[in-house]
């Protein structure tokens, strides 16, 4: 058994109730497809910028089905030049191999983490 980070981001193209939960639950999903030695979600930490305000990511996460595992929900800091509009989560999971995670960015949030986008 081996415990793993995998990091991932998302942007949503605005501030609203379904665009917040369509993207934080294709996040997940998008993590668990890229990451099938995974057998346990044991938590996962999300984080928003101040611009996202609509709808709690969280929220959307557990709605869609993760309902076996801690969410928390935290801030970004405000940083002048940053991208707008985005979720980023950082899970920690159980898997039974040693293959390394495959973190995920999509839509806008490729852009800070060029080096880890399997694209």
């Amino acid at each position: 058994m081996n415990i793993y980070a995998i990091r991932g981001a998302i942007t949503v193209d605005e501030n609203t109730e379904s665009e917040i939960c369509r993207r934080s639950v294709e996040l997940m999903r998008e993590i668990v497809l890229r990451n099938p030695n995974v057998s346990h979600i044991v938590s996962t930490v999300i984080s928003t910028t101040d611009d996202i305000t609509a709808f709690y990511p969280a929220r959307a996460i557990r709605e869609s089905g993760v309902i076996d595992s801690p969410l928390f929900s935290c801030k970004e800091p405000s940083i002048d030049g940053g991208l707008p509009l985005c979720i980023r989560v950082l899970v920690t999971a159980v898997s039974e191999t040693e293959s390394k995670p495959n973190h995920v960015y999509l839509g806008g949030a490729k852009a800070l983490r060029k080096d880890l986008v399997n694209e």
